[in-house]
């Protein structure tokens, strides 16, 4: 399926206080096709996220990813500078854990709306704030599959306020891997070791990869992209992903 040609719009998502907005990127051959959540950064769904969403559809998926700012800034998109990071997570604090859960079980029931997709194969995928959400909509029902990269704050926080979002660790009845960097500032190795403790003790099928990079290291726009590490990542991602096309091996 890799280097098929693929489709990309920005489509409106119904929601019950309006709607959202979201980058979809389609496999343009007709098929049956499982579903690829795309959580953005916290500088919204820029160049970078639509280009995983894109590289993810060209795999064979459909790709979807929500603009989680959009009650804040509609259609937020923003570069890497110090200024525009300042205000990415300004947009980030406003976020709460139920509006997010809320968006992301929105773009799950309009995905089932498009033509060619499996619906009983849904999986996400999210980086930084993205990462950490992604970790937030595993424990979901609907969710097969997650990939989460390094997510700052799984074990201390969750958006808004409230019990920290490791503890949904129970809740998550799929397979997980989470991708870290034992360098990374925002997230210790003491944090790094409790999730994959508190993975391990709820029996929840899992992995937990470590690479000797800082933040970021997935974006190859970001000071902190690493070759190796971002290579190695997406092999696993797509081995991951790619179980929902023979949903047995899930």
């Amino acid at each position: 399926m890799t280097g098929d040609t693929i489709t990309t719009a920005t489509e409106p998502i119904s929601h019950h206080n309006g709607s959202i907005s979201a980058y979809l990127a389609t496999p343009s051959r007709p098929g049956e096709y499982p579903v690829i959540l795309v959580f953005q950064e916290i500088f919204g769904v820029n160049e970078h996220i639509r280009h995983v969403t894109k590289r993810i559809a060209a795999e064979g998926f459909i790709a979807i990813a929500p603009h989680l700012f959009q009650r804040t800034a509609p259609n937020f998109a923003i570069g890497y500078s110090p200024a525009e990071m300042m205000e990415g997570r300004l947009h980030k604090e406003q976020t709460t854990g139920a509006q997010l859960i809320s968006d992301i079980q929105a773009t799950i029931r309009y995905a089932h709306t498009l033509p060619f997709v499996n619906p009983k194969a849904v999986g996400c995928i999210g980086f930084c704030f993205g990462g950490h959400v992604a970790y937030l909509a595993a424990a979901l029902p609907e969710i097969q599959v997650t990939a989460s990269f390094y997510g700052a704050g799984i074990p201390t926080t969750t958006p808004g306020g409230g019990l920290p979002t490791l503890e949904c660790t129970p809740n998550i009845h799929g397979t997980i891997y989470t991708f870290f960097g034992t360098q990374d500032p925002l997230i210790p190795v003491t944090q790094i070791d409790l999730i994959e403790r508190t993975l391990s003790t709820h029996h929840i099928n899992h992995q937990v990869f470590r690479y000797p990079t800082g933040h970021g290291f997935f974006c190859d726009q970001r000071p902190d992209y690493h070759r190796e590490a971002a290579t190695h990542s997406w092999e696993q991602v797509k081995t991951l992903f790619n179980t929902l096309k023979a949903p047995d091996s899930i």
